[in-house]
């Protein structure tokens, strides 16, 4: 089994944020870090303090050295998808070829009603998410991009300079959406993250992913799979590891272990040596 890291930037400090990753840094065992994509908090006071996804992600990479940096994920109605490549190019430049480009559709109502962002209704905002992957892919990817969506127009554009990682940085995309999200993941991820409840519904979904696959010619092998694990810190640490175990022996490539809200640097060592039986 492989393992990551996932912090929350809600309520806390950059210099905590930081310090965490730095951490992670040093044991092997965590192969990446992740946050989240958001402008307010998900728990406790909405109008308190979360720090923003790429400007944190960028500044991480570069106080980083090992660990592979990714936020899960990024809304794709936040930025313009031409904008979001070009920032991922830097990034990934920055962090010397460690970025992975993690992207959904965006569902979060609270804040693009208070921000006055379109959220779209959910067949355009899927249409909008496929048409801004392949928008980013091609400025990744090609010297000069062109791409004639519906919603998404590219003329001769240009996303220079290029990412370290050819073709590009790997496309995390995470949801569970049978038809449009998990047909996304076939066509163009080369990791799938999701959220579950037990074993058995990620069961469910895999095989609706390798359906989809199938669909679109893609071996479903090359495609990372990972899910979240939620470290209760009014638990034991075995809980966590235990639902860790749990989710490798039903296939499960990666583990996110998602640390506690304001988890301190310390809680790193103990999380890497109760997990290094299972790797």
């Amino acid at each position: 089994m492989r393992f990551a890291i996932k912090t929350r930037p809600e309520h806390t400090t950059w210099q905590q944020l930081r310090d965490v990753w730095i951490a992670a840094d040093d044991f092997e065992i965590f192969e990446s870090a992740w946050h989240w994509d958001h402008f307010y908090p998900l728990s406790g006071d909405m109008a308190g303090p979360n720090l923003e996804a790429w400007t944190t992600l960028a500044a991480l990479a570069q106080a980083t050295q090992r660990i592979r940096v990714g936020c899960q994920v990024t809304g794709m109605i936040y930025r313009h998808p031409a904008v979001l490549a070009n920032m991922a190019a830097t990034t990934d430049i920055i962090s010397d070829g460690r970025l992975e480009l993690g992207i959904g559709a965006g569902w979060n109502e609270m804040e693009t009603a208070a921000y006055g962002i379109d959220l779209y209704p959910l067949k355009e905002r899927f249409d909008r998410f496929d048409e801004g992957t392949e928008a980013m892919i091609a400025l990744l990817t090609e010297k000069v991009a062109n791409f004639d969506g519906k919603y998404i127009k590219l003329t001769d554009a240009y996303c220079e300079p290029k990412a370290v990682q050819t073709p590009h940085p790997p496309i995390t995309i995470g949801g569970k959406g049978p038809k449009r999200t998990l047909r996304a993941v076939a066509k163009w991820a080369q990791q799938w993250n999701v959220i579950v409840q037990s074993p058995e519904e990620w069961k469910e979904l895999k095989d609706v992913l390798v359906q989809r696959c199938e669909e679109v010619g893609r071996n479903v092998d090359e495609i990372t799979c990972s899910v979240n694990v939620r470290i209760d810190p009014d638990q034991p640490l075995d809980t966590a590891v235990a639902q860790a175990a749990a989710y490798g022996e039903a296939g499960v490539d990666l583990v996110v272990m998602n640390l506690p809200l304001d988890a301190p640097p310390s809680v790193v060592e103990p999380l890497a040596k109760a997990l290094a039986p299972l790797a």
